[in-house]
């Protein structure tokens, strides 16, 4: 079954351009129907395929603390203080994870950047850490991940240092990689891809190409995959 439609994304469109409350309270029906119930209904139907993939990640679809990410911004420390996010995240996170730090599997829907990304995105200084000495020390099994033949559509993300991190060896052959602030890789999407009656089994077939970055940054934090 297809689960967003280009009403979803028009109804992005039409959020980023009125990004007030007023406006939004005025559509919440158009928010449930083409943003929160496609979501949440995707959600249930990633939870078996997931599965197969690792039974430590979680497809929760609820409508607060599941699956789904706030539509809500923080706007307590930034200089943009439009209410609402004008895009929809999706994280299917590590089941010992406590928040979007966590090892997970995401997906992004958004006017012309979509994108379906893995990993772990800005982790704690020891999380950092472990993945960094992990890298040292097993670096043949963390290049054969990304190198890895399904893999080939991603592309590593995120910030990094300009620096080596203390301790570590600027001279290291992975250097570039232990410099790394973010471990995640994504691979984008075109909009049209999510109406699809097969998006379930298409997103689940790209989480499935990260299944040794994934194995690799779970064992490296000591978590099971």
């Amino acid at each position: 079954m297809s689960h967003f439609s280009p009403a979803t994304i028009q109804f992005l469109k039409d959020l980023k351009k009125n990004n007030e409350r007023e406006w939004f309270n005025g559509h919440k029906d158009d928010y449930e129907s083409l943003v929160r119930e496609p979501a949440l209904d995707f959600i249930e139907s990633m939870a078996e395929p997931l599965s197969r993939i690792s039974t430590e990640f979680e497809a929760i679809p609820k409508k607060v603390g599941g699956s789904l990410m706030r539509v809500y911004r923080d706007t307590r420390f930034g200089n943009d203080k439009t209410p609402y996010k004008t895009n929809i995240g999706i994280q299917f996170r590590h089941r010992l994870g406590k928040d979007v730090h966590a090892p997970g599997y995401y997906l992004h829907i958004e006017p012309g950047e979509c994108f379906v990304g893995v990993g772990i995105w800005r982790p704690d200084s020891d999380t950092l850490s472990r993945i960094r000495n992990a890298i040292v020390d097993k670096p043949e099994a963390y290049k054969a991940a990304l190198k890895h033949r399904p893999f080939k559509g991603f592309e590593m993300a995120g910030d990094s240092l300009k620096r080596p991190p203390r301790g570590f060896d600027g001279d290291h052959p992975m250097i570039d990689e232990i410099k790394r602030k973010d471990f995640i890789a994504i691979t984008p999407l075109e909009d049209k891809q999510l109406f699809g009656k097969d998006l379930t089994k298409q997103i689940a077939k790209q989480f499935s190409a990260a299944t040794p970055l994934m194995e690799f940054l779970c064992k490296a934090i000591d978590l099971k995959f």
